[in-house]
C-alpha cells in the first residue's frame, strides 16, 4: 500500500535527502552567499529533527513532515540558484 508510513519508506527518504543535503553543502552562489548559508541551515535543522523525530521518539510522521520541510528548503535554494546544482533528480531544476 502506499498510504502506510513505513520504517524502509522514511530511510529512503532519509537517503535522498542526504544526498541532496551532501551535493548542496560546497556549492553555494558567492553573491548570495548569506541567502544560501541561510537556506542549507534551515534545511539541515529540518533534517536534523527529522533524525530526532525518527531515532528518539519513533514519530513517523513528524520525521516524515520535517523531512519534507528539509527537502523543500533545498528545492526552493536549487530553484532559485542559490545552489549550483543540476541534479534533477534530487532538485527542480533543469539539467
Amino acid at each position: 500500500m502506499n498510504n502506510i508510513l513505513t520504517k524502509e519508506k522514511l530511510n529512503k527518504y532519509f537517503s535522498i535527502t542526504k544526498e541532496a543535503l551532501d551535493m548542496a553543502k560546497d556549492k553555494f552562489d558567492e553573491k548570495r552567499l548569506s541567502e544560501a548559508e541561510d537556506f542549507f541551515d534551515m534545511a539541515s535543522r529540518y533534517y536534523s529533527d527529522a533524525e530526532h523525530f525518527f531515532k528518539n521518539q519513533r514519530d513517523y510522521v513528524l520525521a516524515f513532515a520535517a523531512l519534507n520541510y528539509a527537502h523543500g528548503w533545498l528545492d526552493a535554494g536549487a530553484r532559485i540558484q542559490l545552489f549550483k546544482v543540476n541534479d534533477s533528480r534530487l532538485f527542480t531544476v533543469d539539467d
